[in-house]
């Protein structure tokens, strides 16, 4: 595997500086740099343009540009910090970074509401729940009854929503989750600390050497 060099960073001036992302998120710069190649890779998939469209991310974590799930959006979303409808170097890094193992508990925490927050509303209604569970179910290629999700949203609830006001609000989630860490399983991608070594591997199936870059 070829390194990303400085120099490959002052060739592409419209992504910010190494040193600057590590300093704001939790990965060091070589992590960062390794993760350029990452992004490369990615944002060359189908566009080529130096930016991760929707297409490109579903192609990613599922192997088909044209699969459509909600879990995916929801994290291209908020993965497009700039809500310009694509991810850049940038946004993909510190995004990335709230899933790495020394990111703090209460960030995955916050982010992970924001997952299930679908309109935005600044809590978490049955409906919302609902779907996400539904999204992730899919995900998984697992099949539960109407009646066992609305079990699963009915037992959250009952545990979550402690005012009893029929949404979930950041501190209740807070609580929640804190109780509950299987909820923030996915939150952590233990790779992530050690991207300099098993890069690419764990996400794509093919090397980036350095002629592709």
């Amino acid at each position: 595997m070829g390194c990303v060099s400085s120099k490959q960073f002052n060739r592409a001036p419209q992504h910010e500086d190494p040193a600057i992302l590590a300093k704001e998120t939790t990965f060091s710069v070589s992590e960062v740099e390794a993760l350029f190649e990452l992004f490369k890779k990615i944002s060359h998939s189908i566009f080529r343009d130096g930016l991760i469209h929707k297409e490109e991310f579903q192609l990613a974590l599922f192997r088909n540009s044209n699969k459509k799930n909600l879990f995916a959006n929801r994290i291209f979303d908020l993965f497009d910090l700039k809500r310009n409808g694509v991810i850049d170097f940038g946004e993909f890094v510190r995004s990335l970074s709230i899933f790495h193992p020394e990111t703090p508990l209460g960030d995955k925490i916050a982010f992970a509401f924001r997952l299930y927050d679908l309109r935005g509303t600044g809590c978490i209604e049955r409906e919302e729940l609902h779907e996400m569970v539904l999204a992730l179910l899919n995900e998984s290629d697992l099949f539960l009854s109407e009646e066992a999700v609305e079990k699963i949203v009915d037992q959250t609830f009952k545990q979550a929503d402690l005012n009893d006001d029929g949404k979930i609000d950041p501190d209740e989630w807070k609580t929640f989750a804190s109780k509950n860490p299987a909820l923030l399983k996915n939150m952590t991608l233990p790779y992530l600390k050690d991207i300099t070594m098993v890069f690419p591997s764990f996400i794509l199936n093919s090397e980036v050497c350095e002629e592709e870059l």
